[in-house]
């Protein structure tokens, strides 16, 4: 199906992703972000349900509300650390939302497909999954378009909500930030920081059943 060119492609892109919170003002081609937004459009869902939709944040003030929403949840989930923890969960970026030319939000809809979705009825997360799914294809094609993209996750739903009028049955999963950097990392952050590292692959696989190694 792929020339071998194209297979590497794919798992250079797997590997080079990276979260990113630095951003240059440079604006993103409009070509370009719906490549991006068409490629977490051709995620996999369960039943088909596609229970996602995109809100195209350019609105400083609009960013700048959600910086806030995502600051105060910062400074209330630091409670959790001590000592240099704490100070470098606190130092953790959401600059971002304001620095990047434009922030996606994803969103969740429980009732895409109806109340008999195929899939979901056994596993009501599935909708969930399916955008995550989403969001890393969006991930992706931003690395393989030379775009930035950082994921901010630590707010209060109903403060985005109420911030960009979602309705209360609507899940905004992630507010993605888009941009071009020249401050692209290596590595994961959290793991060239020391906050945490990435496990060893051999520790993660069993066979036939939980804890069995061969």
């Amino acid at each position: 199906m792929f020339s071998d060119q194209e297979r590497d492609a794919i798992y250079k892109v797997i590997r080079k992703r990276r979260d990113v919170r630095s951003f240059l003002t440079k604006c993103i081609p409009e070509e370009v972000i719906e490549r991006i937004i068409e490629a977490g459009h051709h995620a996999p869902s369960v039943g088909f349900m596609q229970p996602w939709n995109f809100i195209i944040v350019r609105s400083q003030k609009i960013k700048e509300q959600l910086a806030w929403a995502a600051d105060k949840e910062r400074r209330a989930l630091a409670i959790h650390y001590e000592g240099e923890r704490q100070d470098h969960f606190l130092s953790l970026k959401v600059e971002g939302l304001k620095e990047a030319p434009i922030t996606i939000c994803v969103t969740c809809d429980p009732t895409r497909g109806g109340t008999h979705v195929l899939g979901r009825n056994s596993i009501p997360e599935t909708d969930m999954m399916s955008v995550a799914c989403s969001i890393q294809n969006m991930w992706l094609a931003s690395c393989a378009e030379g775009i930035a993209l950082g994921w901010v996750s630590f707010y209060k739903k109903n403060d985005i909500r109420e911030i960009m009028k979602i309705p209360p049955h609507i899940d905004p999963v992630a507010l993605l930030s888009l941009g071009y950097t020249d401050e692209y990392p290596e590595a994961p952050i959290l793991e060239t920081s020391k906050w945490a590292k990435r496990e060893e692959i051999s520790k993660l696989i069993y066979v036939n059943h939980w804890g069995l190694k061969k």
